[in-house]
């Protein structure tokens, strides 16, 4: 998603962290000791060394100690945001999901070690890695993903050329371990996930009809949460042409002028010179910006294709959509405030996307 994680700083975060590196090694006074963990143990040798190691180190922490962690460790901090809120809001996607024909998929915490440096090409750095070969799942596309490519699979066993469409969705609460440019922005924070994985179809048609079933679901919400006290006005969709031209015509005619007439109160154009996602995304991509009630411009949704499933297939006739919205941005920025008994100095909701570099 647009970069989801931010490559930008990408170069001095790799020096930064080569430095440490050539210190722990080092003061450590162990030779050879990144390699011996990296290469030569196998991953239950150094999942049992690691558990060992963190056994010993948990049975040194005080209670005292545990709280003073806990209040400061900007990963443990509950969302400031009611629950119950956000759990209305989250029953509401789910209802006008069914109605898209996504299935709703209840994800695990955790995923496969190297999900996200795998599939999204992502520093592992930027997502939190546990001593069992799993990570804090950072990003429900890449996730989905992977089930959209396992049920994909069967379909294929069943018959090579299957066009049979997979449609899968989740509210997650993700966690991004990199730390944001601006203070207060949280570590965690709960996201909608939409894949749609199918074959190409040829002219752009799997993805011109994935295109406008996915923003079709993302505005449909936007227009229903209106009934939970939210105001949600002024939505922009943007799509990118990102093969230089070659599919523009085809995307006004069946993305943009049918969406136009299924969603008159919303603006629909190309963005010519978006430069998030390039490089991330293939074929074309999509941004849906909206007004908050205080008249601010944000970010609220956006997605476009990846080459994942063809990848976890090795199959180049498999196709993808991803896309996210940000529910905890919905209800941090848009709820009405007399309807609203959220909680004052909230740590600030990052967009679906707005995910930038280790410093």
């Amino acid at each position: 998603m647009s970069d989801p994680f931010g490559h930008g700083g990408d170069r001095l975060a790799a020096r930064v962290h080569d430095r440490w590196l050539a210190r722990i090694c080092r003061e450590g006074a162990v030779p050879e000791l990144l390699e011996a963990l990296a290469a030569r143990l196998s991953p239950t040798d150094l999942q049992t060394l690691l558990l060992e190691v963190y056994r010993r180190r948990a049975a040194a922490v005080t209670p005292a100690r545990l709280l003073h962690v806990y209040e400061r460790n900007r990963f443990t901090r509950p969302s400031a945001l009611d629950a119950g809120e956000l759990a209305r809001l989250e029953a509401l996607v789910h209802g006008v999901l069914g109605s898209h024909a996504f299935t709703s998929v209840a994800l695990s915490p955790l995923c496969p070690l190297g999900t996200v440096s795998a599939v999204a090409t992502v520093d592992q750095n930027k997502v939190v890695t546990t001593v069992r070969t799993t990570e804090v799942v950072a990003d429900a596309t890449n996730v989905l993903a992977l089930e959209c490519a396992a049920r994909r699979r069967d379909l294929l066993r069943s018959d090579p050329r299957s066009r049979q469409l997979v449609r899968l969705a989740a509210i997650h609460q993700v966690v991004r371990a990199q730390s944001f440019a601006a203070p207060g922005m949280a570590a965690h924070f709960a996201l909608l996930g939409l894949c749609t994985a199918g074959r190409d179809e040829g002219s752009f048609t799997f993805e011109t009809a994935a295109l406008v079933e996915q923003i079709g679901a993302h505005l449909d919400i936007l227009d229903s949460v209106h009934d939970l006290g939210y105001r949600v006005t002024a939505v922009r969709v943007s799509v990118t042409d990102l093969t230089a031209g070659r599919h523009r015509r085809v995307l006004r005619e069946k993305v943009l002028d049918p969406l136009a007439q299924a969603h008159p109160d919303t603006a629909f154009a190309f963005d010519d010179d978006r430069t998030g996602g390039h490089g991330y995304y293939r074929g074309a991509c999509f941004e849906i910006r909206a007004t908050t009630p205080a008249g601010d411009d944000l970010n609220v949704g956006d997605g476009g294709f990846v080459n994942w499933s063809a990848a976890l297939l090795d199959n180049a006739k498999e196709r993808l959509l991803i896309s996210g919205l940000g529910l905890e941005r919905l209800c941090e920025r848009f709820r009405l405030p007399e309807s609203s008994n959220q909680m004052d100095a909230r740590p600030s909701m990052p967009g679906p996307h707005e995910m930038p570099a280790l410093p």
